[in-house]
This record gives C-alpha cells, structure tokens and sequence, in this order.
C-alpha cells in the first residue's frame, strides 16, 4: 500500500475511485479524521470537498452509467 502525500489538498479520481470518502485509505493515521462520503457528481464542476481537510477532489474521465 503506497502513502498519500498529504501535502497534495487536491486530487484527481476517477470512476473506479467511487463511492468516494475522505481521509484515502492508506493515508497516515496522524492525518487521519472521521471517514466522510463525498459525490463529486453531485455538481456541474464535478468537485467535492472534504469539509474536515479542505481536500478538493475532482472527478476526471467518463462517468459511470446507471445500473439497468
């Protein structure tokens, strides 16, 4: 399991990254807070953010289709 740079306050994720919740795993636990579900598709921008962190996440490549 690699480590997150926790300097880095916005992230790109894609369909395989959903659903989505902040703190990642595998980041450090001194930078850890309580697990939070963001949906970054919620809006037009496609961003959400962390309100603990202030990490922007922002959704890149195709969306997911619907389930049939």
């Amino acid at each position: 399991m690699t480590m997150l740079d926790e300097t880095v306050r916005e992230l790109a994720i894609t369909a395989h990254d959903l659903p989505l919740s902040c703190p990642r795993p595998g980041a450090p636990l001194w930078a850890r807070h309580p697990r939070v579900f963001l949906d970054p598709l919620r809006n037009s921008e496609g961003t959400a953010t962390c309100p603990y962190c202030g990490t922007v996440y922002r959704f890149t490549g195709e969306r997911p289709h619907g389930h049939h």
